[in-house]
């Protein structure tokens, strides 16, 4: 079902459910069916609001107290970084190259990650949210970061993202000239026991699927469009070593030394269902200066 009548009112969104609950002579009861049948209401959460007085009827409305306010529980740190879409249940920023994530918890680790300014952001809006990123990014990769601004939308996601149902569309320059009949690469993903950070195509590793499609090729490289079934760690970097192509700028993974100074990838569109209106969201990540520069160098070489 798509939800198309919606209001915020400060901490509570209220909905319009229709006959299905006011006519019902067990109200409560019937709110509940209704919001487990109709919104695939998270259980846990449900069980949440209901001990926590979260949930109320009020003529033909419900109510439900999905934007309580919640400690950020990320130290805010600012750096000018770009949003590219949001709204009361989810943010997507852009995250940079050479910005890590999140935080690893050491006290070594000064750099601000996407998260710090993620934080900062929320404090200078008077966004009372938890700081709750729904996929990764490497840290030299660019490209959109979904963020789910509270625990209905985080759990909605999150569950999505077990079905593989976020669509992750990825543009990268791939060294060498990569045949056409390359569609699909199958192969399973584990770590690497001679190298810390490496990961690498092994038969006891977890199952990893990525689509390919060629876009150019070149004399020296190939832009390459992908799309990931899985999302394992460094997959299209592994992946495209695998079949004999590394990124250009991937040392890690055998890659072509080149002034970009990191791998040649970039989160191009992120697609995902909205987690209350079911509406699907496209948004797109212009490409980065340093990787359209690596393209019109390859492509007059």
């Amino acid at each position: 079902m798509t939800i198309k009548s919606w209001k915020r009112r400060g901490e509570w969104l209220e909905l319009m459910p229709g006959k299905a609950v006011t006519g019902s002579s067990d109200k409560p009861m019937a709110a509940e069916q209704w919001l487990l049948s109709e919104l695939q209401f998270p259980e846990k959460l449900l069980r949440q609001l209901k001990a926590n007085r979260g949930i109320q009827l009020a003529g033909d409305r419900l109510r439900l107290a999905l934007f309580a306010s919640q400690p950020i529980d990320v130290e805010p740190r600012w750096a000018d970084v770009d949003v590219l879409y949001e709204d009361d249940f989810c943010l997507v920023m852009h995250k940079p190259a050479g910005m890590k994530l999140h935080p690893d918890g050491s006290r070594a680790d000064q750099a601000i990650t996407l998260d710090h300014v993620v934080a900062s952001y929320y404090e200078m809006n008077g966004i009372q949210a938890s700081v709750r990123h729904v996929h990764r990014l490497d840290e030299d990769t660019t490209g959109p970061v979904l963020y789910a601004k509270n625990a209905f939308a985080l759990a909605k996601l999150d569950e999505a993202m077990r079905r593989k149902e976020i669509g992750r569309h990825y543009v990268a320059i791939a060294g060498g000239q990569i045949p056409l009949e390359l569609h699909k690469i199958d192969a399973p993903i584990g770590k690497d026991r001679h190298h810390k950070q490496r990961r690498r195509v092994s038969e006891g590793g977890q199952e990893a699927v990525t689509h390919v499609e060629i876009v150019e090729v070149w004399e020296r490289a190939t832009l390459v469009r992908l799309k990931l079934d899985t999302g394992r760690t460094h997959q299209i970097r592994v992946h495209l070593s695998y079949a004999g192509h590394p990124l250009i700028g991937d040392a890690l993974y055998g890659g072509r030394a080149d002034a970009i100074g990191r791998q040649a990838l970039h989160g191009e569109m992120l697609k995902f269902s909205h987690p209350l209106t079911a509406a699907m969201i496209e948004v797109n990540d212009p490409w980065p200066s340093d990787f359209t520069q690596l393209a019109e160098r390859e492509r007059v070489y």
